[in-house]
């Protein structure tokens, strides 16, 4: 089938992303030409083979994998990043699109149906997740939260189109945004929530405060009992470093509630190698929650003084730096005691950046300042 074919720039595959991957974790030179088509496979297929468990679903040779998860609703993995399509009737509803993947978005949808692309639904800014978008119709809705527009608006970007209908408050200009002036081609409804219909299927958007991004949004699949949410559980592993990379650490631990309060059978959570349930929702939860309570412990029990005489920094940032690494370390070491790689995949990697980011929130978010405070 092919009723969305659009040319698009080569080096916006998965492809070429997974293979430069799998060229620097096997200590390949490079991706210049003297690096053969085999060679670049071969390093791709080693990396998904390091990286996979018995759980996880197979990746054919064409480099995604399509399938259903209802009547008309399907997710696209690489293996790395996901995203969701619905076949409505009357077009497509594409929601998110992730350069990794990219022109194969467009292969996968083919393969599915011949209705075109008419709806474009962006979880967030980021552009890991969305900066294939460039591929899809100009012509399509583009559908966002308004703090994803605003941010999208001011950087500017031409793979990643400002949306076209918005949803969320009129007045929620932060110093980022103050000055700006609403497009007067785009469509803003009003209130944190919005329901796509078109033809049989319906979305439900919700935006319930920052968690990873600002304008990260719950988009829910009612009649389908299907949840994506991105980039704040990821089933089966650890979080990415840093928290995600959030940019709201008190959201970030509050959304594991919110998700947990949908209804749905599948979670589709924007990463890595399988689809999610409650239960991984469940199990990151705890994870958290004891993550912060070891950094909360590591705060009030790691003695300054002792680390200042043992580290003999030669100025203040020395001492800052001495005292922050220790905490953390503490804190990682703990946590990994009962959240090893058993638990979840790749505990090891990113632990102290996590005991790290949980640290600086709990102290500037929260006020535990261990002995910088009153």
């Amino acid at each position: 089938m092919q009723g969305n074919n659009r040319p698009v720039d080569p080096d916006v595959t998965r492809r070429s992303y997974l293979t430069a991957s799998a060229a620097g974790l096997l200590g390949m030179a490079g991706l210049s030409g003297s690096v053969s088509a085999q060679d670049l496979s071969d390093a791709t297929s080693a990396l998904a083979a390091q990286t996979s468990a018995p759980e996880d679903p197979e990746i054919p040779d064409k480099g995604y994998l399509v399938a259903a998860l209802g009547d008309g609703i399907y997710w696209i993995t690489e293996g790395v990043y996901q995203m969701l399509f619905l076949t409505t009737g009357e077009g497509v509803v594409v929601v998110d699109a992730p350069p990794t993947i990219g022109q194969n978005i467009l292969a996968a949808i083919d393969e599915v149906t011949d209705e075109p692309i008419t709806h474009v639904v962006y979880s967030h800014y980021h552009a890991d997740h969305i900066g294939a978008a460039t591929l899809y119709p100009d012509d399509a809705e583009y559908i966002a939260h308004v703090g994803t527009a605003r941010f999208l608006d001011r950087v500017g970007d031409d793979n990643r189109p400002s949306p076209t209908t918005v949803f969320g408050p009129r007045t929620n200009a932060t110093p980022s945004t103050a000055g700006q002036q609403e497009r007067p081609d785009r469509r803003h409804v009003d209130g944190n929530s919005y329901t796509l219909e078109v033809g049989d299927q319906r979305l439900e958007l919700e935006h319930r405060g920052p968690n990873h991004a600002a304008g990260n949004v719950f988009i829910h699949a009612p009649t389908h009992r299907v949840l994506m949410f991105v980039d704040v559980v990821f089933p089966g592993w650890i979080p990415f470093q840093n928290l995600a990379e959030s940019s709201d650490i008190p959201g970030y631990i509050r959304a594991h509630d919110q998700i947990l309060e949908y209804d749905f059978d599948t979670l589709v959570a924007g990463h890595l190698t399988r689809l999610g349930t409650p239960a991984d929702v469940r199990t990151q939860r705890e994870f958290v929650t004891d993550l912060e309570a070891n950094c909360r412990e590591a705060i009030a029990t790691v003695d300054l003084g002792q680390v200042v005489r043992e580290r003999q920094p030669t100025n203040l940032w020395e001492t800052f730096a001495a005292y922050l690494d220790e905490t953390s370390r503490v804190a990682a070491d703990t946590t990994l005691e009962t959240w090893g790689n058993d638990r979840l995949r790749g505990a090891d990697v990113f632990m102290q950046s996590h005991a790290a980011t949980m640290i600086e929130s709990l102290r500037i978010d929260f006020g535990v300042l261990g002995p910088f405070g009153l």
